[in-house]
């Protein structure tokens, strides 16, 4: 019967230190929250270092759990004890199975000293992923894309990537309003259609720097970019405020550019062929 009590004990002592551990990570992680939400404005803190930091201190507070149950209870010390006998075994199995883990976690903490990015960034990640970084943890950052969907990708993965950020130190966007048009078209006033549908969106704004002021250079200039077999293709260089609506711009200019073309009779621009028959 002691043997009995003893053990459990030994259930409840564990159990004990486990709810403490949840207890006190969750009024931890809470405080945090709050003092964070209430100094951000004067302090200026990125939230990129206070969800990194929350969830550190989740695994610090239960990793310090885990060590006083290995301590407290004999049985416990004495399955420790033997893993420590055989540490060079161990260390090879942890070594090869935890490999990715930790370069995971390195490479989190790269992420939040070095800032490519923070929370609340647009950000593209190589050729494949793009949208607003919503968390960043100890071994992923969550993107939450255009559609809604979060991409749960790990940090030594993005470490290895090239990341265009949007909105690391300034959110204005240049967006290419690009329109082909016909070879016998009128290439001058099909230039000034996308200039006056630019400029009339209340989303397209003036960025032009004091010496293109000077210079006298439009707000939204127009320039031919190539030549192709479908004709010329034009494109317009107009500025909004952040990335969103820039690409709301775009969309909104691209359907009114199209209904003046149709009004003033210019020809878009198409694949063609020019076959030349000789007797």
């Amino acid at each position: 019967m002691k043997w009995v009590d003893q053990k459990w004990e030994q259930v409840f002592f564990v159990l004990a230190v486990l709810a403490v551990s949840f207890i006190i990570s969750r009024l931890l992680r809470f405080l945090i929250g709050r003092f964070i939400r209430s100094a951000a404005q004067k302090l200026k803190v990125d939230p990129t270092r206070y969800n990194f930091f929350k969830n550190a201190m989740d695994f610090i507070v239960f990793l310090v759990a885990a060590i006083i149950i290995f301590r407290s209870i004999p049985a416990f010390r004495a399955v420790g004890t033997t893993l420590l006998t055989g540490a060079g075994v161990l260390a090879a199995i942890v070594g090869f199975a935890s490999q990715s883990a930790f370069s995971n976690i390195i490479s989190g903490f790269f992420l939040v000293i070095f800032k490519p990015f923070s929370v609340g960034d647009r950000v593209r990640i190589g050729q494949l992923y793009t949208g607003d970084v919503e968390d960043i943890t100890l071994r992923h950052t969550v993107i939450k894309d255009f559609e809604n969907r979060r991409i749960v990708i790990p940090n030594s993965v993005i470490s290895n990537e090239t990341i265009i950020n949007s909105t690391l130190t300034d959110e204005k966007t240049c967006i290419f309003i690009e329109v082909p048009v016909a070879f016998t078209a009128p290439v001058a006033k099909a230039m000034e259609i996308i200039q006056q549908e630019c400029l009339k969106h209340p989303l397209c704004i003036d960025n032009r720097s004091p010496e293109e002021l000077t210079k006298g250079e439009a707000v939204v200039m127009v320039r031919i970019i190539t030549y192709g077999d479908f004709g010329m293709q034009l494109r317009g260089y107009a500025w909004a405020a952040t990335p969103s609506l820039a690409f709301e711009l775009r969309c909104d200019v691209l359907k009114t550019i199209q209904e003046r073309f149709l009004q003033e009779q210019i020809e878009f621009g198409y694949p063609g062929r020019v076959l030349i028959s000789k007797s």
